[in-house]
């Protein structure tokens, strides 16, 4: 494979990637969450999408993939503690958040079907 066919299935892939970041934060806001932070970046990791609802903040790992088992098999153990790392520090960041519960959640956004999100998944 040449680097410009690498380019080019990299950029479509981050392109699939954002789409489902954002029907997945359609999904959310559509069940009354609120979407804090998009692809939120700190030293430790990036977590896909921050979202709160009353008092709880869920740290939302979104991955496009055809079905659901294979979307939740592609959230590694190593992946699940960069999301942890990354919610803590965007707790200790956020002066208003130290009193609320927080999640780890996993969003798996399949062609033609609507997100499936399941809640508390690590």
């Amino acid at each position: 494979m040449s680097a410009g066919d690498r380019l080019a299935r990299k950029r479509r892939s981050e392109r699939i990637g954002r789409r489902a970041e954002w029907l997945a934060a359609l999904a959310l806001l559509l069940k009354g969450y609120r979407i804090l932070a998009l692809r939120y970046r700190t030293p430790a990791g990036e977590i896909d999408l921050v979202a709160r609802k009353s008092d709880l903040i869920a740290f939302v790992e979104v991955k496009a993939r055809r079905d659901l088992a294979s979307g939740v098999d592609a959230v590694s153990y190593a992946a699940q503690r960069r999301i942890l790392a990354a919610g803590e520090l965007f707790i200790s960041r956020q002066p208003d958040s130290a009193q609320l519960s927080w999640r780890c959640d996993i969003m798996v956004v399949s062609r033609w079907r609507w997100p499936v999100h399941l809640q508390d998944a690590f």
